[in-house]
């Protein structure tokens, strides 16, 4: 256990916390906080009985916090996307939406997703113009527009980068 508190392991976050005696303070195996003196750290498996021995959560961890909060904030965001996506969205919507701060969710966001609340809405436009493309005749332009993109350029770029080719080679290899 140790050994996984050296190395800021997450994997084993929720499995173990370590109690530093001279603080009396309790964190998850990952968190970044410097490392106390071994002879200083006890072990425990389940919160209750961390807290029950008096010791209390780390403020930078936060060990009492389950991660099914992060969830929680990542279902919601992307949930508000998903019904939002046409609409001109700013991170501090979004963020306003969750009730955090725009740093802090983007944060979470890319933790728990690998991206950004803007890539991951990028994601969902590129895919709803594809499934235009495919399903109207609507043109290329009110396809960006209708999708949420504010600019053709922005529209042209994004839609390359996730699909490998232009709205136009797209419409016509789905032809």
């Amino acid at each position: 256990m140790w050994e996984k508190i050296i190395t800021c392991d997450s994997t084993y976050d929720g499995l173990f916390y370590t109690a530093v005696k001279t603080t009396k303070i309790y964190c998850r195996p990952s968190c970044k906080s410097r490392k106390p003196k071994k002879v200083n750290v006890d072990f425990y498996y389940e919160i209750m009985e961390v807290e029950k021995a008096g010791f209390r959560a780390c403020k930078r961890c936060q060990p009492e916090v389950e991660h099914s909060h992060h969830t929680e904030l990542v279902k919601k965001v992307t949930s508000f996307l998903i019904n939002h996506y046409n609409q001109k969205l700013t991170l501090q919507d979004i963020a306003d939406h969750v009730g955090i701060s725009p740093f802090h969710l983007e944060r979470i966001f890319k933790q728990e997703t690998t991206e950004t609340p803007r890539a991951y809405l990028e994601k969902i436009r590129v895919d709803k113009a594809t499934h235009l493309l495919k399903s109207t005749d609507l043109t290329n332009l009110e396809i960006c527009y209708e999708v949420g993109f504010q600019s053709t350029s922005s529209f042209y770029k994004s839609f390359r980068h996730l699909t490998k080719c232009s709205p136009s080679q797209y419409r016509s290899q789905e032809g």
